[in-house]
């Protein structure tokens, strides 16, 4: 599968628009509280160990919007918007969001 943060893509030629997809990770604060209490690489103010945690939590997202997007019967996602947001009780939300397509090659 193709995703893309543009509406485009070059050498594909979009068949049908089949809906919007998204997938979404809950990451909570004990998880953070965990990772900073044990941090230990961080260097030039850089937490190695977050970022991990955030690109898993992104990973995860990603994954989920693809199959969705797979269940829709697309072979792409364009227009992907990647949101990260503080909700209640120091959680975080990160969600992956675009448009289910069909593509051919041109």
């Amino acid at each position: 599968m193709i995703v893309s943060t543009t509406p485009q893509l070059e050498g594909y030629k979009i068949t049908s628009y089949l809906g919007v997809v998204s997938g979404e990770t809950i990451i909570g604060a004990n998880v953070f509280k965990d990772f900073f209490a044990s941090i230990t690489d961080i260097v030039g103010g850089r937490a190695g160990a977050y970022e991990r945690v955030l690109r898993e939590a992104k990973a995860t997202a990603m994954a989920e919007m693809e199959m969705q997007a797979r269940s829709f019967g697309a072979n792409a996602v364009v227009g992907i918007d990647l949101d990260y947001e503080t909700i209640r009780d120091g959680m975080l939300m990160v969600t992956a969001a675009g448009t289910a397509v069909k593509i051919e090659k041109i």
